[in-house]
């Protein structure tokens, strides 16, 4: 009998990606149409929500996207009056970014849709399997952020 030839459909590291991707598109059509923002902005957007001012350094480990695609949402939201930025006392070369009233205002908007926009993704599972799920996204990416330190 031939071994198993492996497929790249069954790669969870591939499946985890087009599965975030689809999730990410998904939501993002909504946060475009409704506010013009794109699924980097809006992550910058939310960081900065939910923890208050941040670098663009702290933000990239925030976020996990590279510092030029950070770099870009930054721009763009300072541009729109979204994001302020102010010299950071602790680092004279770097700038610490926050949301401006404007910035909060959207953010403030934008959650209430994304959490129904969950709701109705994760409709499809028990809440027993939400739960699960949430641990073994958890115990996944403890796992990798062990692995990067090794």
């Amino acid at each position: 009998m031939a071994p198993v030839k492996p497929r790249l459909a069954d790669f969870l590291p591939y499946r985890l990606s087009v599965t975030s991707n689809a999730v990410s598109a998904r939501i993002a059509a909504d946060y475009k149409t409704r506010f013009g923002v794109n699924v980097p902005e809006w992550r910058v957007m939310a960081v900065l929500g939910d923890v208050g001012a941040l670098t663009q350094r702290q933000l990239v480990s925030a976020t996990f996207m590279d510092k030029v695609a950070v770099n870009r949402a930054c721009k763009v939201l300072a541009d729109r009056g979204l994001v302020a930025r102010s010299p950071n006392d602790s680092d004279g070369r770097s700038h610490l970014l926050e949301l401006t009233e404007s910035g909060r205002e959207m953010h403030s908007q934008i959650m209430p849709l994304g959490l129904s926009l969950e709701e109705r993704l994760v409709e499809c599972l028990t809440a027993a399997e939400q739960r699960s799920l949430r641990r073994i996204l958890d115990k996944l990416f403890a796992q990798v952020r062990a692995t990067d330190m090794n």
